[in-house]
């Protein structure tokens, strides 16, 4: 494959469309724009930003941006830049609690219904037990204890089932307000894509999304960053910063780990 920037550069130049046209569509800085196809890597913001530019202008020209951050990766990346990858979604089965069996609801009904033909079936065998026949053919009934002649009716206790509570499992809601120019890539527990790499500028909306689990990596700490309504504070710093967003709390997400949108 020809040089990255000699490529971009000649496939701009064949389509008759000037730097400043690119820069309105993609929203790449003009500076940036040349500085890739002169190949001066030095001069953009870092590897994170390097890529997600190569993917925005090559899709743009209409050429494989995929082919071209391969041949950056290559050219440019050290070996241990190859082996990042996204984590894994095997845990998707653990991280899913078991649910408990919701009764349906006319169970209790029929509970309550069976709890009292027993009871009746009671009385009737005490009532038949009670009653001896005679030589006559009559039935005389006999009582083992003398009953007052007023005695209160007999009360019926019914027991009422309580319907078992659904376990929900907790979530986390991440909100991001960009401060400067800085590049987001955010994935849940399952590993599927939420913002798939995006570069966002100060007042620009960054969505608001909600999972068990959050998996983030930003180019720089030029956000403003609040985890269920709660301010957290993103420390600066020279490479790609990574975090792990949970409802127990946020921690930070080794290189190895970082989720890659490219």
């Amino acid at each position: 494959m020809a040089d990255i920037g000699s490529t971009l550069r000649e496939a701009r130049m064949r389509g008759r469309i000037s730097i400043d046209e690119v820069e309105t569509h993609t929203k790449i800085r003009a500076r940036y724009l040349r500085a890739i196809e002169n190949e001066e890597w030095d001069l953009l913001p870092g590897p994170v930003y390097v890529k997600s530019f190569l993917r925005t202008y090559g899709d743009y020209l209409g050429l494989d941006s995929r082919l071209l951050i391969d041949e950056y990766k290559r050219a440019y990346e050290r070996p241990s830049d190859h082996e990042l990858r996204p984590i894994s979604p095997r845990t998707r089965d653990r991280e899913r609690p078991s649910r408990r069996p919701r009764l349906p609801s006319w169970m209790p009904i029929v509970l309550v219904l069976a709890a009292v033909v027993v009871a009746l079936g009671i009385l009737g065998s005490l009532n038949t037990a009670n009653k001896t026949p005679t030589a006559g053919g009559h039935t005389t009934t006999t009582h083992s204890r003398a009953r007052p002649r007023h005695a209160p009716p007999r009360r019926t206790t019914t027991t009422t089932t309580t319907m078992p509570t659904v376990f929900k499992p907790p979530t986390v809601t991440l909100h991001l307000a960009a401060t400067a120019e800085v590049y987001v890539c955010l994935v849940n527990g399952r590993g599927t894509k939420l913002i798939p790499g995006v570069i966002f500028t100060p007042g620009q909306r960054i969505p608001t999304e909600t999972a068990r689990k959050l998996l983030l990596t930003l180019g720089n700490a030029s956000v403003q960053m609040k985890v269920n309504g709660v301010p957290v504070k993103v420390l600066p710093s020279t490479n790609a910063i990574g975090l792990l967003v949970q409802p127990s709390g946020t921690t930070s997400l080794p290189a190895a780990q970082q989720p890659t949108c490219t």
